[in-house]
């Protein structure tokens, strides 16, 4: 059978370019993609860029009083969002053309519209165009997903968050992810009133309980009013404002109200009703360690198959995605020992298991340095940081590493390879440290802090 396209992806963020484009690459290999709104997907967009970027901005405020305890002589501080909403928004554009670029240089031939798959081999495109391909890879992503809340309409997702013509003045943030304790902190170092509601009884689900606990009390002496076991029940939309009545029957108004309450994969409508691709709870795409759906012909990797929903991680399963399908070398994807950021204020890196995780799986031993770092201790600035280290007692291997210090991504990235690796307690302790630095922690914490 004679195929338009050898493979056809659908969906123009992070995964699915790096599949398009060294699919391209290949020789021979004739590739389609479709993108329905702007190239770079949620990552470059309206994620991971655009929020690193106000998170740089955001913690200038908090270097000011660092650099007064420096002899710096700081008045009349003033941050202009206009300013620097221009200069983000050039960015973005900059980069969503560098994306474009890319895929046309690889011979990629794109179409701006909506995609639907109506068979194993066939998409149709928004204009009602057909185009079939021997592959077909969904690599969609997610969305924001809202609650069931009257007056949710008048909130903001965190999709919202770049547009601001004008920064209000106070905002409630909802929900207690990643999402939301980072737009928390962005918020507040701008200079925005900020509370966070949470539902839970502590922020920052799923990892390691001594972080989060340090995470909450370093937000909250930053400003943030950050409140736990409380959610929103009613948003009304007045003359000056959002008023909100919350679970515990308080008032409030806000500016602006904004839910990170969680995210659902954007598979609604792109598939035909026939067509036998699984779909999980969420609307997730069931896929295999190949990333291969129930159909052989379609694959799915990145948000939309609800994985490990981290950019690096998409790519990563694209590029396996490539080996098993167009090099001849099938590539289960590894979700195992995945180093990540969360980008709080302050900020936290962590990989492999927390404590609680690893403690249920077998004896071992935890090494903590909780401590104020030189540079904010000779300030006068009460930052706390974290290293901690928990080790399997019978292999002597690093199960698992969470800081809180600033760069905590940067440090986490580089002793990921080494957990990666196998690294054991006593590979660390023969590795000699670098001072004076905080990460020298790492290498010289000789007594364990407690064992379980």
């Amino acid at each position: 059978m004679s195929f338009d396209f050898d493979l056809f992806v659908i969906g123009g963020g992070s995964g699915g370019v790096r599949a398009a484009r060294i699919a391209a690459c290949e020789k021979g290999v004739r590739v389609g993609l479709a993108e329905e709104d702007r190239y770079g997907g949620t990552c470059v967009i309206r994620g991971c860029v655009p929020k690193k970027l106000m998170v740089f901005a955001s913690e200038v405020s908090h270097a000011l009083p660092e650099a007064r305890g420096y002899g710096w002589e700081i008045d009349q501080v003033r941050f202009n969002w206009k300013l620097f909403h221009g200069k983000l928004n050039e960015e973005l554009n900059r980069l969503e053309r560098v994306y474009r670029n890319l895929l046309k240089k690889a011979g990629v031939i794109t179409f701006d519209q909506r995609a639907k798959v109506v068979d194993p081999h066939t998409i149709e495109l928004a204009n009602g165009e057909k185009k079939t391909a021997q592959y077909i890879l969904i690599a969609v992503g997610g969305e924001p997903e809202f609650p069931d809340v009257k007056g949710i309409e008048f909130a903001l997702s965190s999709n919202d968050m770049f547009q601001f013509n004008v920064l209000p003045k106070s905002i409630l943030i909802v929900g207690g992810g990643y999402i939301a304790c980072e737009f928390s902190g962005i918020m507040n170092g701008l200079g925005v009133q900020t509370t966070q509601y949470y539902r839970g009884e502590k922020i920052l689900r799923g990892f390691d309980d001594e972080a989060r606990g340090i995470v909450t009390d370093e937000m909250r002496k930053r400003g943030v009013d950050l409140k736990c076991g409380v959610n929103v029940c009613e948003i009304e939309k007045t003359s000056s404002g959002l008023r909100i009545i919350n679970t515990q029957n308080e008032q409030a108004k806000f500016d602006a109200v904004m839910f990170a309450t969680g995210r659902k994969p954007k598979t609604m409508g792109l598939f035909s009703e026939d067509l036998s691709v699984e779909l999980g709870k969420k609307g997730e795409i069931t896929v295999d360690a190949y990333s291969q759906t129930r159909v052989p012909s379609i694959f799915a990797v990145g948000d939309v198959t609800n994985r490990i929903n981290l950019t690096p991680v998409a790519i990563h399963e694209a590029m396996a995605f490539i080996n098993t399908v167009f090099r001849g070398n099938p590539t289960p994807v590894d979700h195992d020992l995945i180093p990540t950021a969360i980008f709080t204020q302050p900020e936290m890196g962590t990989v492999g298991l927390s404590e609680e995780n690893a403690a249920a799986q077998g004896p071992i031993e935890v090494y903590v340095a909780n401590f104020r770092a030189m540079r904010q201790s000779f300030a006068g600035v009460d930052d706390k940081s974290l290293l901690k280290l928990v080790i399997c007692a019978k292999s002597r291997k690093v199960r698992g590493c969470q800081i809180i210090a600033p760069q905590a991504g940067e440090l986490i990235q580089l002793l990921g390879i080494a957990i990666k690796m196998g690294a054991t307690k006593e590979d660390l302790d023969r590795t000699m440290a670098v001072h004076p630095t905080i990460a020298e922690e790492l290498v010289t914490m000789n007594v364990p802090t407690r064992k379980t």
